[in-house]
């Protein structure tokens, strides 16, 4: 952690001007994790010491500055944490700002350039090594969050939603489709569904059984592995044409902001993690009109059936929510595999294809 010290405003009154010390990244909650986000030391200048402070770029938009490290690895935080709070903060401005990024890094920028580029029209500022001094009209330090993949109407001033949201995605990886796409049956078509595949961590064992099952209930199946070098249009491609997208509670599942409202999104909820499936993808997926499906495991289809006896596995899982956050990852999430049993697959499925009407 660094502080950075270089953002000045400009005043006119000659009462002692205040500082003000800022870390702009959205989850304040966490302190050990707020330790590691570079500091922002916020001042304001009065006309007598400006010219101490000569403007090497002058910029017309105001700047908006945030910081793209903490969690951002990670693509459910990505999103959750930077690129949904991001839009609400900036979207009232009509790509007019300037982004100023702590913790900037190369790769961050590639992965989501296509987003970035629809929330600003100008080159972003490398806010942790650009050593010039830049001047803007006005500025906005740190982001607004409404809550996990949320976008409150009521807290803006155009009442935009996290549907609105998706549409802004959608103008980001199909800039030229000026549609907006809702779900509906096409004629003739065979139902279309994606398994987000994982691997090491939360896998389905018997993966290959459950396409063979998926396609006997009358789905064109494919599995998609997403990796960090898989680009986001690619995903954003098939997960927006798809009818259902399957998968185990996950980061990778943050995809679904890519699917259409109407088609439908079915978790597959391991054990221990209950909250979270539900807060993190369940709740904002039916907010955003897509139909959800919680398939819960059952203790025979999880792979901690083997390590702990039955009769301790439902005290072993309250137990671990008394442990706290650090013991739950790493057994419910890190610890886990599911192998399904596909008789109840085919029954979800099932239900799938006549909840869409096929």
């Amino acid at each position: 952690m660094s502080e950075l010290t270089r953002l000045l405003l400009q005043s006119v009154s000659i009462c002692p001007l205040p500082t003000h010390r800022i870390r702009p990244y959205t989850r304040k909650w966490e302190t050990p994790l707020m330790d590691t986000i570079d500091e922002i030391i916020l001042r304001t200048a009065s006309r007598n010491d400006s010219f101490h402070h000569k403007c090497d770029v002058t910029h017309d938009s105001p700047a908006l500055v945030f910081s793209a490290a903490g969690y951002t690895g990670n693509l459910f935080h990505s999103f959750n944490n930077v690129l949904l709070p991001l839009y609400i903060t900036s979207q009232h401005l009509n790509q007019h700002v300037v982004l100023v990024v702590c913790g900037y890094r190369n790769w961050w920028y590639r992965k989501y350039e296509e987003i970035l580029s629809q929330i600003s029209e100008h080159p972003i500022v490398d806010f942790s090594n650009d050593t010039r001094t830049h001047c803007f009209p006005a500025a906005i330090v740190g982001l607004r969050f409404h809550g996990t993949l949320s976008v409150e109407p009521r807290r803006l001033h155009d009442r935009k939603s996290i549907m609105d949201f998706q549409n802004f995605l959608r103008k980001s990886y199909e800039p030229n489709n000026k549609r907006i796409e809702v779900y509906s049956k096409k004629k003739n078509h065979t139902p279309k569904l994606v398994i987000i595949s994982r691997k090491g961590t939360r896998e389905i064992e018997n993966e290959r059984n459950v396409v063979q099952v998926s396609k006997k209930v009358g789905f064109e199946v494919e599995v998609l592995s997403p990796n960090e070098t898989m680009p986001l249009k690619h995903i954003f491609d098939k997960l927006s044409k798809c009818d259902v997208v399957m998968g185990v509670h996950g980061a990778a599942l943050t995809h679904f902001l890519f699917m259409r409202p109407g088609s439908m999104l079915i978790q597959i909820e391991p054990l221990g993690v209950a909250d979270e499936a539900w807060k993190c993808f369940g709740e904002p997926a039916l907010k955003m009109g897509i139909r959800y499906i919680n398939y819960k495991v059952n203790l025979s289809e999880s792979s901690l059936y083997k390590k702990y006896p039955i009769s301790a596995m439902d005290t072993n899982a309250m137990e671990s929510k008394k442990k706290g956050w650090k013991h739950t990852k790493e057994v419910y999430l890190e610890g886990q595999n599911v192998t399904l049993d596909l008789n109840r697959v085919k029954k979800v499925l099932t239900q799938a294809i006549g909840d869409l009407g096929f």
